[in-house]
C-alpha cells in the first residue's frame, strides 16, 4: 500500500490520507453534489467550502411552487392525458355511423304537421230593402262582424244567405219573397216591424228560413239568423214559433183532414198513384187502372212534387220510399 502511495501525485496521496484517518475515527464524509440533481461532482477537494447542493429545480421561476400552482397531491405519479387547443382538435367525423349486423331499428315517427291558423269563415250575404235608410242601418250593423261579408248586387249569385228588410209581411214583401223563391235564393231571412198569424203563414210558405223582428234586430242577432239561414236550419223567436205550430195544427184539423190528406202523409189516392209510378207505368196507364182521366193523375203529382218541395215524379218516388209513405 505504501508502494502505491508512492507513485500517485501529492493532492492525491494527500486525500487518501484524509480517507484513512476518518476510517480510523468511524466517520465517513457524505458525498457532496456541486451539479445538477443525480449529477454528483467527480472529486473533491480539500479546504473547500461547506458545498451547496443544488438541481433543476432551483431554476423554476418562484411562482410556479406557489400553493396556488401547486400540483394536486392525488395526481401525481399518474399519467396526464395530453391537453390540446382548439386549433389543435381534429375535425369531427361527420360519416353516419355503420350499423352493426343484427341491430333493431325502430322506425321513426311522423311528426304532426303543424296547422295554420284558419281564419273564421264568412258568409256571404246580400240585402234587399226598398227602404234605404233601413238598408244603411242594417248595413252599419253588419259591416264590422267578422262572421258576414256584405255583398254589392252585382255578386248576389255568390251570396249564402238573404237578408230582406219590409215593414210588414204585405204584397209588395210577398212578390218581393216570390221572386226571390223562383230564383233560388239562398237563405231567406225576413227582418220585419209587423207580423200577424196570416202574414207569418205566407212568409214560412214562400220559403222564409229566419224571421227577426226589427225591434229586437242586434248585429248578434241578425248574425245569428243569417248563419242558421246559411246552414239550412230555421230561427223565429219562440213566440212566433208557437203560433206558427198552432196554424199547421188547425189547418190539419180544418181543412186537410175532412179531405184525407195530411201534410206529412200522402193521401190514399196519392199513394195509389206513385205506386203505380214506382212500378213502371205511364200516366195513361196510371189514369186507366184507377179510373181517373189523365189531367188528374198529373194533378196529384203535381201536388205532391209541390207540397215537399220535390223535382219529378221520379224523385217523389224516391222520397215516398224512403220515408216509408208508400
Amino acid at each position: 500500500m505504501t508502494a502505491l502511495q508512492d507513485l500517485l501525485p501529492p493532492e492525491e496521496r494527500a486525500e487518501l490520507r484524509r480517507l484513512a484517518d476518518g476510517e480510523a475515527e468511524g466517520l465517513l464524509p457524505l458525498p457532496v453534489a456541486t451539479g445538477t440533481a443525480g449529477h454528483p461532482s467527480q472529486s473533491l477537494q480539500s479546504g473547500d467550502a461547506d458545498p451547496v447542493i443544488t438541481s433543476d429545480i432551483d431554476n423554476l421561476p418562484s411562482d410556479a411552487m406557489s400553493p396556488k400552482n401547486a400540483p394536486d397531491p392525488a395526481l401525481v405519479g399518474k399519467p396526464q392525458a395530453p391537453t390540446t387547443s382548439l386549433a389543435q382538435r381534429p375535425p369531427a367525423d361527420n360519416t353516419r355511423r355503420r350499423r352493426p349486423e343484427g341491430e333493431t331499428v325502430l322506425p321513426e315517427q311522423p311528426q304532426p304537421e303543424a296547422r295554420p291558423h284558419e281564419p273564421m269563415r264568412r258568409v256571404p250575404v246580400t240585402l234587399i230593402s226598398a227602404d234605404v235608410i233601413s238598408r244603411m242601418g242594417v248595413i252599419g250593423q253588419l259591416r264590422p262582424r267578422p262572421e258576414v261579408l256584405l255583398l254589392d248586387d252585382t255578386e248576389a249569385d255568390q251570396a249564402q244567405a238573404t237578408l230582406v228588410i219590409a215593414d210588414s209581411v204585405d204584397e209588395p214583401t210577398l212578390r218581393a219573397l216570390r221572386a226571390l223563391r223562383i230564383r233560388k235564393a239562398p237563405g231567406l231571412v225576413l227582418v220585419v216591424t209587423h207580423v200577424d198569424d196570416a202574414g207569418l203563414a205566407a212568409a214560412v210558405e214562400h220559403g222564409v228560413l229566419g224571421l227577426v223582428r226589427r225591434a229586437e234586430a242586434s248585429p248578434e242577432r241578425l248574425v245569428t239568423a243569417i248563419r242558421a239561414a246559411a246552414a239550412g236550419e230555421g230561427s223565429i223567436p219562440a213566440d212566433l214559433l208557437g203560433r206558427l205550430l198552432q196554424q199547421v195544427g188547425a189547418l190539419q184539423r180544418d181543412t186537410l183532414g175532412p179531405r184525407g190528406m195530411t201534410i206529412l202523409r200522402l193521401a190514399g189516392r196519392e199513394a195509389a198513384v206513385l205506386r203505380l209510378v214506382a212500378d213502371g207505368y205511364d200516366t195513361a196507364e196510371i189514369a186507366a187502372k184507377l179510373r181517373y182521366s189523365p189531367r188528374t193523375i198529373k194533378n196529384i203529382l203535381y201536388d205532391v212534387t209541390n207540397r215537399f218541395h220535390l223535382r219529378n215524379r221520379c224523385h217523389a218516388v224516391a222520397y215516398a220510399l224512403r220515408n216509408g209513405l208508400i
